[in-house]
């Protein structure tokens, strides 16, 4: 997907971003079992497939910027978006 799809599927769904995590990663499996291991409720996840590592990154920068919780990482080569 590319940046506007997935800034505007997220903010569809996001109302209030102070309440909500956003990461990026190569293995959406493994990272949400890893929140989930960290006692974290994941039952909100959705996740998105973004086009490039890039798109994925600036697309977690911007919501950062607009109070969601988490940091920038996630691994070698993320392109996957996801929130809970």
């Amino acid at each position: 997907m590319n940046e506007a799809s997935i800034i505007a599927a997220i903010e569809s769904i996001v109302s209030t971003y102070s309440v909500w995590y956003i990461g990026v990663t190569d293995n959406p499996s493994e990272r949400k079992q890893g929140h989930k291991n960290n006692n974290e409720d994941v039952s909100n996840w959705k996740q998105w497939l973004a086009d490039t590592e890039n798109i994925a990154r600036d697309v977690e920068k911007y919501f950062l910027a607009r109070g969601m919780k988490g940091d920038t990482g996630g691994g070698k080569d993320p392109h996957y978006v996801y929130i809970y």
